[in-house]
């Protein structure tokens, strides 16, 4: 009995040693199919990517026998380079440095390199945005030479130029823009003509008379096509003289300006528009916060006329007439716009408290109010009359801003996504007013649900890209036939262009070179494209480095994205996304990824992770080299 109670053991013992080798066996089948899958998809991205890889690399320098090492980790190159020493400069161990590839690596032998500039020690705020700017092949510093040049240029309002313009100094004018600005690009001026007309008037700063062509303030703005926001500083496209300068609308100073003036009726009815240029002076510099504070104390009698107040001046007087006035104008505006068939993205934007050295303190998000829609309504307003102006009166070629239609397959995969939350979307309509009427709808029953973020960003997803084209096909998101860019040309190339061929056309020119043009397009799409990955880039930098204080924390959060390696996850309270590696998920289960029904399914348990499902997560590390977050998942 006993001989055979030991046996028992035994082949019991036998048993649970190979059932936890095969578990084990599993777990590294496991983890070795996640890691191919990794390595695929990395190959994918690496191959699309290819034909845009850079030149120069970023990488973190470390020291050896030969010279040093730069451990490069980008979507493009991840790869360690001998840098000589005659070829390593002043660099220090533990400095990020930009690398440019002299040798390839071949077999055992690992590439080499030189380097050919120095960001700083690695860590430091200054040195990992200089490191995101210079991984897009962004500058990150302005070329003194240009700089010199552009402070020699003086603002030049002289009787004589004034005679040339449209002097509109005494017109009440003003400005809002974010409460960090400098560069002032744009004001608005507002005048009663009589009972039911009034004078409108948007004022762009006339960049284009200081900087002329094919200079080297030209040369290097058009290098760099746009301005860069990360999230704290800005990289400007011109020179700080210019941009935050003589060209700055700045209060109580006169400026150059190019203008469209509109005689528009009580119900937002444009009656008549001027093009020209200008010289204005604006008697106001608002922030968003203030000009809604101040729409938002609006008081009116019944018969519909502002309440009197004590005003401190003449001027408050003056600035809250215009605001009401002109937020009832653009509300006007704005119905339209969606009746037509405009699409209403208004999403919530990650804004950050930061110190001194750029630490983030605090995480919070501003949304679009009516002081913002205010603005926007009439930028929009000056840009479409200035592309119908030349595109339908004139006829000639023009510089626009185009949308095109979703992609069908996108749409429909879409409409697909969001029936598991309940919700319909029709996309069989061959008119696009209704597909987008039937997506403000959708938009607009979303809101204030907790699934009201991710469908927002898969219907982005779904949409085409807007990009500058001399093939004008209109504006899909904006339901515009005639669109372009007119209304910032400190931060932005293309509206550059336009003020240059508007003032060809005005004076009667010659039609451009519809090819040349169209290069020009190109490129400042792809550098547009190239600045937003890099605002996005330090974004996520700041959220990691948030997060680092919260290590161990857990949060609720909603499944943002499915992949083959894992889940992620981006947490409704900071908006922050991070990862949970598919092996940590259930070790004891092997996961399929479901392109199509955007989810991963375990083949042994059933247990099914679908985009969109609320889940609680635990904060494991906060990697900032790589701007990556893991998080783990709460049982």
């Amino acid at each position: 009995m006993k001989n055979r109670d030991f046996r028992a053991m035994r082949r019991e013992e036998k048993r649970r040693k190979f059932e936890q080798k095969q578990a084990a066996r599993e777990r590294d089948r496991m983890r070795l199919a996640e890691e191919r899958q990794r390595k695929q998809a990395q190959k994918r991205e690496e191959a699309a990517d290819r034909q845009t890889m850079p030149d120069t690399f970023v990488g973190r320098m470390e020291y050896s026998r030969r010279g040093g090492i730069v451990f490069i980790d980008s979507k493009w190159l991840k790869d360690s380079v001998v840098i000589p020493q005659p070829l390593m400069g002043d660099a220090q161990e533990g400095d990020k440095v930009i690398v440019r590839i002299t040798k390839k690596a071949r077999g055992n032998k690992m590439a080499e390199g030189e380097i050919v500039d120095i960001l700083g020690p690695d860590g430091q705020n200054d040195t990992e945005m200089h490191a995101i700017l210079a991984e897009y092949g962004l500058p990150y510093s302005y070329p003194e030479e240009v700089e010199k040049l552009a402070d020699e240029i003086g603002a030049g309002i002289t009787p004589e130029e004034i005679r040339k313009r449209k002097d509109m100094r005494d017109v009440f004018t003003f400005t809002i823009d974010p409460r960090d600005a400098k560069d002032f690009d744009d004001a608005l001026s507002y005048r009663e003509i009589d009972d039911d007309t009034v004078e409108v008037g948007v004022h762009i700063a006339d960049v284009t008379h200081y900087v002329r062509p094919g200079s080297e303030i030209d040369r290097e703005a058009y290098d760099r096509a746009t301005s860069v926001y990360l999230v704290d500083r800005t990289i400007p496209m011109l020179p700080e003289h210019l941009s935050n300068g003589i060209c700055s609308l700045r209060p109580e100073e006169e400026k150059l300006t190019f203008s469209v003036v509109f005689q528009m009726d009580k119900e937002a009815h444009v009656k008549s528009y001027d093009i020209c240029r200008t010289v204005t002076r604006s008697d106001r510099r608002l922030c968003y916060e203030e000009a809604q504070q101040i729409i938002a104390s609006e008081q009116k009698t019944e018969g519909g006329k502002v309440a009197s107040k004590s005003h401190e001046s003449r001027s408050d007087e003056a600035l809250e007439k215009a605001l009401f006035a002109l937020n009832a104008l653009a509300k006007k505006l704005r119905a339209k716009r969606f009746e037509k068939g405009a699409i209403a993205f208004d999403r919530e934007e990650v804004k950050f408290e930061i110190d001194e050295q750029g630490k983030p303190l605090s995480i919070y998000f501003r949304t679009s109010e009516d002081a913002n829609k205010l603005i926007e309504e009439f930028m929009l307003l000056a840009n479409r009359t200035v592309a119908a102006h030349v595109g339908k009166l004139l006829q000639k070629p023009f510089v626009y801003r185009i949308h095109d239609l979703p992609d069908p397959d996108k749409l429909k995969d879409f409409s697909q996504f969001i029936r598991r939350f309940g919700y319909n979307l029709k996309t069989g309509s061959t008119r696009k007013e209704t597909v987008s009427k039937n997506i403000n709808n959708l938009l607009s029953e979303v809101q204030g649900k907790a699934e009201a973020g991710l469908i927002e960003t898969i219907a982005v997803r779904a949409m085409a890209k807007a990009v500058y084209s001399t093939d004008n096909i209109g504006h899909y998101g904006l339901a515009f036939p005639y669109y372009t860019h007119f209304t910032s040309p400190i931060r932005r190339y293309p509206d550059m262009m336009v003020h240059r061929l508007l003032e060809r056309y005005l004076a009667g020119g010659n039609a451009v070179s519809e090819e040349e043009y169209e290069t020009l397009c190109k490129h400042c799409s792809s550098r547009e494209q190239l600045a937003a990955a890099a605002e996005r880039a330090s974004v996520k930098y700041k959220q990691v480095e948030f997060m680092q204080e919260h290590i161990g924390q857990e949060y609720d959060g909603v499944i943002s994205g499915v992949t083959e390696w894992g889940l992620y996850v981006e947490l409704n309270e900071t908006k922050c996304e991070g990862m949970i590696p598919i092996r940590s998920l259930l070790p004891e289960d092997y996961y399929d990824c479901i392109d199509k029904e955007y989810c991963l399914r375990g083949q042994r348990t059933g247990k099914v992770y679908t985009l969109g499902d609320t889940i609680r997560v635990r904060v494991e590390r906060a990697d900032l080299s790589k701007k990556q977050l893991d998080f783990s998942l709460v049982l």
